[in-house]
C-alpha cells in the first residue's frame, strides 16, 4: 500500500553537532521526526518534520491515564556501500507494537504504513547513521494517547511518531545483577509483554535500590514465587550449560525480544540446542557449584548482546565470568554483528536495505 507522506526538511542540519568518537546514547537527535494522527476512524496527515517539542494540552490523556506505547530498533551502515543503510527485522517491531496496542486498547499501526514512515525518514536522514565501530543509528517508534479530556477510559485521538538518534553501545563492560525477591516486574494477566511506558516507570525504583549496592541491573524473577528468572530490566536472559542455551520461556509476563528470537535461530543454526523453558535461579546456583554454568548474557535492541559478570542472591555473589567462558555468546553476536552489518551474506532474510 502506497501512503502519502508530506516532506518538510529542516533550514539548517544539526549534524555538525554530531561528534562520531564521542556519540555516548540518548542524547543527541537527527534532524526529523515521522509523525501520523489518529482521528477517530483512520490513520491520517503522515508526515515528515524537523525533529522538535509537540505542544500538548495539559489534560492530555497519556500523561494521566498510560496510554503509551513503544518500540526500540536499530539501522546499521553497510561495510559493501557507504550510502547504504540497513534495517534489521522491522516487520517484527510493527508486529509488537500492534501486539502492545491491542492490550492497552490502541489503535493498530499498519504495517506498511510503520515501514513506510522508517524507510523514508532514513532515507533522508541517513547521514546521520555512525560508521563507527559499535556506533548505529537507534530508531524510537512510540504511539500516545492526545485526547484533552479526563475520564477513565480509552483516548479517541493518538499520535503515532518516530525518531532517531545516533548512538554507540548502551553496556561498555559485563553486568552485575541482582535477583528481585520483593519488587515485581509484571504478573500474569498483567501487560508485561508489552512495551508500554508504565512498565519501564515502575522498574525504575528497585533497579535503584540494585544499583546503589553496587549492581548494575535487576532479574526480575515471578511474581508467584521469585523463584524463576525471568528477564532483566531491559533485556532477555540466557544461560550456557555445556554445549545447551536455555531462556526462560515466553509467558504473559515476559516481552518477546526480536533480538531474543534471532539469537536462538542463529544458535540452532550454528548446531545449538536451544531450551525455552522454566528457569529456576536454584539451578543456576546448583550448575555454578557443578562447573556445568559456563556463561549468562542477556539480548535487546539497546544492549545487544552482552555478558553477566555474576549474579547477587540472598546476600551472596556469584560470579560467572571467572569460571566460565564467552565463547557462545561472543559467536553468536559476531554472526548477528556480520549479518546486520553485510560483512557476511543474510542467508535468514532479516535485512531491509535503503
Amino acid at each position: 500500500m502506497d501512503f502519502e507522506i508530506s516532506i518538510e526538511k529542516v533550514k539548517n542540519s544539526r549534524i555538525l553537532e554530531f561528534d562520531t568518537e564521542n556519540i555516548g546514547f540518548g542524547k543527541i537527535f537527527s534532524d526529523h521526526m515521522f509523525v501520523s494522527d489518529w482521528n477517530g476512524e483512520e490513520w491520517t496527515n503522515h508526515r515528515i518534520i524537523p525533529y522538535g517539542p509537540f505542544t500538548l494540552s495539559p489534560a492530555t490523556s497519556a500523561i494521566h491515564y498510560g496510554q503509551s506505547i513503544f518500540e526500540g530498533m536499530k539501522a546499521f551502515g553497510s561495510t559493501k556501500n557507504d550510502h547504504d543503510v540497513l534495517m534489521f527485522r522491522p516487520e517484527e517491531n510493527a508486529k509488537r507494537l500492534n501486539r502492545s496496542a491491542k492490550r492497552m486498547a490502541m489503535p493498530e499501526i499498519p504495517e506498511d504504513l510503520f515501514l513506510a514512515g522508517i524507510s523514508k525518514l532514513l532515507d533522508i536522514d541517513r547521514n546521520w547513521v555512525p560508521r563507527t565501530e559499535g556506533g548505529s543509528l537507534y530508531i524510537r517508534p512510540f504511539m500516545f494517547a492526545t485526547d484533552d479530556f479526563i475520564g477513565v477510559k480509552p483516548s479517541n485521538h493518538y499520535t503515532f511518531a518516530i525518531f532517531c538518534c545516533p548512538v554507540g553501545p548502551y553496556y561498555n563492560k559485563p553486568l552485575r545483577v541482582k535477583v528481585e525477591e520483593e519488587y515485581s516486574r509484571a504478573a500474569p494477566g498483567g501487560v508485561g509483554f508489552t512495551k508500554s511506558a508504565g512498565n519501564y516507570a515502575a522498574s525504575m525504583y528497585p533497579t535503584a535500590l540494585a544499583q546503589a549496592e553496587g549492581y548494575d541491573q535487576v532479574l526480575w524473577t515471578d511474581s508467584a514465587t521469585h523463584k524463576l528468572v525471568e528477564e532483566t530490566g531491559t533485556t532477555n536472559f540466557f544461560a550456557v550449560f555445556g554445549n545447551t542455551i536455555v531462556t526462560p520461556e515466553l509467558t504473559d509476563t515476559l516481552l518477546a525480544g526480536t533480538t531474543r528470537e534471532s539469537v536462538i535461530l542463529s544458535l540452532r543454526s550454528m548446531g545449538y540446542q536451544v531450551e525455552e523453558r522454566k528457569l529456576p535461579i536454584q539451578e543456576l546456583k546448583d550448575s555454578l557449584a557443578a562447573g556445568t554454568l559456563s556463561e549468562l548474557f542477556i539480548t535487546g535492541t539497546a544492549a545487544t548482546l552482552i555478558n553477566i559478570d555474576g549474579f547477587g542472591h540472598n546476600g551472596e555473589y556469584f560470579s560467572v565470568i571467572t569460571q566460565g567462558n564467552q565463547n557462545i555468546s561472543t559467536q553468536v553476536k559476531t554472526f548477528l554483528d556480520d549479518i546486520k552489518l553485510e560483512r557476511t551474506a543474510d542467508t535468514q532474510g532479516w535485512i531491509i536495505r535503503i
